[in-house]
């Protein structure tokens, strides 16, 4: 068995994490930390979870450099991992760390883990930095067409007010959110900054958060180099993600009840105009942004010591 540690399993993510570890065919949660519910059953906060036994950790992070686990994962907020970062890179010598946070993504030391655009990059290796939720589903609707992008593709991005994290604050109090839609970060936001990296090209990027819980909706605005027709901008699409289960091209627009609780990318409702393209792209923010690539990250890390495929023991709910 994978034996697994998390930290920071109390937020939204950390109980994602707790179910798909739970649901994996070869790896077992052994340790969970939040100074919250520290003491308490896990079981107590995650229903589903099959241990009865285990319980939550204090989470002293100067204290856990003698976990003796294969994983660690960090979903922390930003700005914490980064202070033991030393400590991170001594547990990768025997320890695949994968931090959720942002602490990471820009930091050449650590490699950055898209499954589905950098798997060969990720095998093997120990110190993972998980892409951003709204970057996530940026840069996979931007790279099957980037070399034809002329000048800076706008984004327009919404996204459920968990992305806003679970402690109190303005952008996830459902007393401003009613039956509003608030914007927040317009320039300069670090998924903005996290995208033109991975594109090597740079983006403008504008978040606003909504009323709903869970998930993101995309729409993209491109000017084109080169004229396209609809039909070879869909087959580019096709062709680009034919073999990656979790990404879908439709011709409809996409909407966020239908990504919502599963682990799937939705790119569709390509619309030209002369060289004008805009589309949408829609995902769970916190499964395929945050919890299902960190366990896509661990098979590839793992893959050829336990022989596991990109999304070994993720189900695709439709």
């Amino acid at each position: 068995m994978i034996n697994v540690a998390l930290i920071g399993a109390r937020g939204y993510v950390g109980i994602e994490l707790i179910q798909l570890i739970d649901k994996h065919p070869i790896a077992q949660l052994v340790a969970a930390y939040s100074r919250e519910y520290v003491g308490k059953k896990v079981c107590e906060i995650v229903d589903s979870f099959t241990d009865k036994q285990l319980r939550y950790c204090d989470d002293e992070l100067e204290t856990i450099h003698h976990l003796n686990v294969d994983v660690l994962f960090l979903a922390l907020p930003n700005d914490i991992a980064f202070k033991h970062k030393d400590q991170w890179q001594q547990m990768s010598h025997d320890t695949c760390i994968i931090d959720l946070s942002s602490d990471f993504r820009f930091d050449d030391k650590w490699t950055y883990g898209q499954p589905e655009t950098c798997a060969n990059n990720i095998i093997g290796q120990n110190l993972i930095a998980n892409p951003g939720c709204y970057a996530t589903a940026a840069q996979l609707g931007l790279i099957p067409i980037k070399d034809n992008i002329d000048g800076a593709p706008n984004i327009f991005g919404v996204s459920g007010y968990s992305g806003a994290g679970s402690k109190p604050n303005n952008n996830n109090n459902p007393e401003k959110l009613n039956d509003n839609l608030m914007a927040y970060k317009l320039v300069n936001h670090i998924h903005e900054n996290e995208i033109s990296r991975v594109l090597d090209k740079e983006v403008h990027f504008m978040p606003h958060v909504a009323e709903f819980f869970r998930g993101i909706h995309l729409t993209v605005s491109i000017n084109l180099k080169e004229t396209m027709e609809i039909h070879e901008i869909i087959n580019t699409y096709n062709n680009a993600y034919i073999s990656f289960e979790f990404i879908k091209v439709m011709n409809k627009i996409p909407e966020v009840q239908n990504v919502q609780k599963t682990h799937n990318v939705n790119i569709g409702g390509f619309v030209l105009k002369n060289k004008h393209l805009v589309f949408c792209v829609t995902i769970d923010n916190l499964l395929k942004g945050a919890a299902t690539q960190a366990i896509q990250n661990m098979n590839l890390s793992l893959s050829e010591k336990y022989n596991l495929k990109i999304n070994t023991g993720l189900i695709n709910d439709k």
